[in-house]
């Protein structure tokens, strides 16, 4: 469902540059749970950012359902992430001013033609799911990491993504809450057949998945 075909990245900064991806070539099949491990700084979170049409590749593809992603116009893209492709970050990036329930229902409201009414109850139901019945009218700052992530994990799942892009979703939890997580993130997989992949510095993890790859050098091994 998802190709990378020979994805660089170079940075410059001024005369100096930073080649991150060095020809990255990685084929995704649905359904799939694959991890992406490897050391600090060597270009994990730009990888998942290219692999999910947020940031463009200095040279190469990446295909989705057969579409070269970077061929098409903004606004096709956009669309494209926002029904298709799901994110979690490790900073969960939740909307301070706006309760569990509106952060969850305004990446529904986005999509052409649903109302906002539609929208919360379609939260309510993604909510429900993850545990966090109790935290629907509560705001950020009045939950814990755990539920934090969680209302994450329920704002991408809310359009039914094809694929899931998780960015060290356990990476401010405790081994518990992480495991917690990470069990959630499996079982959707599993139930809704949803593509996943991961990148985690968690080797445990990482070997929880099916399938492990190693981005050292700029270059994807398996």
């Amino acid at each position: 469902m998802l190709e990378a075909k020979n994805i660089r990245k170079v940075y410059n900064n001024g005369a100096k540059t930073l080649l991150v991806l060095n020809g990255v070539d990685l084929s995704i099949e649905q359904g799939k749970f694959i991890a992406i491990v490897g050391p600090s700084g060597a270009g994990k979170s730009t990888l998942l950012h290219v692999l999910g049409g947020l940031d463009h590749p200095s040279e190469g593809s990446v295909f989705f359902s057969g579409r070269n992603i970077y061929k098409l116009k903004d606004n096709a893209l956009c669309a494209l992430r926002n029904k298709s492709i799901g994110f979690v970050f490790q900073f969960y990036h939740l909307l301070p001013e706006f309760t569990v329930l509106e952060n969850v229902a305004l990446a529904k409201s986005i999509t052409a033609g649903c109302k906002m009414q539609a929208a919360k109850e379609d939260a309510q139901k993604i909510l429900n799911k993850v545990g966090l019945s109790e935290r629907m009218l509560h705001f950020p700052n009045q939950l814990s990491g755990g539920e934090k992530q969680r209302v994450a994990i329920a704002r991408a799942l809310i359009n039914e993504p094809e694929i899931l892009f998780c960015d060290e979703p356990t990476g401010n939890l405790d081994s518990k809450n992480g495991s917690e997580i990470i069990n959630l993130i499996r079982s959707v997989n599993k139930e809704n057949k949803m593509s996943v992949v991961l990148v985690t510095h968690n080797t445990e993890l990482a070997n929880s998945t099916d399938k492990v790859y190693h981005l050292k050098d700029g270059v994807l091994v398996n």
